[in-house]
């Protein structure tokens, strides 16, 4: 059984940074179980999910200020433990578009928490219109809903609340 560590970090985006920390994790015996990574303004940010031996998962943790300084990233360290699935949550994937402006995803988080419905995987972006060059935003999400909530009934209420704010949002099963 391996044990597991999220590690975040960030730094100044440059070319070879994943080919860089990807080949400390191989050197180290450890697995990069799931990541996601992205460039935001001019910095490089990225999450991994790594497995391996105790021992390896201690060594790395123990090097961390000599990897911040060979990668020149600025990293975290956590252990961590197996997602515990709840298996009475149903999946579903949440897209929402409109005019960007401020608050957006607070508001739609803000809903979600009231329900109890736990955010899995969100992504934004901001973008023109094509043609007008309006700013535009978009939200990605992916949750777990608890069984016991209606889902149409919760689906009106989040599709009214999308209305109110003039945002396009489609709210359906999140498909594998």
């Amino acid at each position: 059984m391996n044990d597991l560590l999220v590690i975040t970090a960030i730094g100044e985006d440059r070319p070879g940074i994943v080919d860089e920390l990807s080949h400390i994790l191989f050197d180290a015996d450890l697995n990069i179980e799931d990541s996601r990574m992205s460039i935001l303004g001019g910095e490089f940010a990225i999450i991994l999910l790594v497995s391996g031996k105790t021992q390896a998962l201690i060594q790395l943790q123990n090097e961390q200020r000599k990897l911040e300084d060979a990668l020149k990233l600025k990293l975290l360290i956590k252990p961590t433990q197996a997602k515990q699935t709840h298996k009475n949550n149903i999946p579903y994937a949440i897209k929402v578009v409109g005019m960007d402006n401020p608050g957006i995803v607070h508001r739609l988080a803000r809903f979600l928490a009231r329900h109890n419905i736990n955010i899995e995987d969100l992504e934004t972006e901001s973008y023109p219109a094509p043609h007008t060059g309006t700013p535009m935003f978009a939200v990605s999400m992916s949750v777990e809903i608890p069984s016991e909530l209606s889902i149409s009934k919760l689906r009106d209420e989040f599709i009214d609340l999308c209305d109110e704010q003039n945002l396009d949002a489609d709210f359906s099963p999140l498909e594998h």
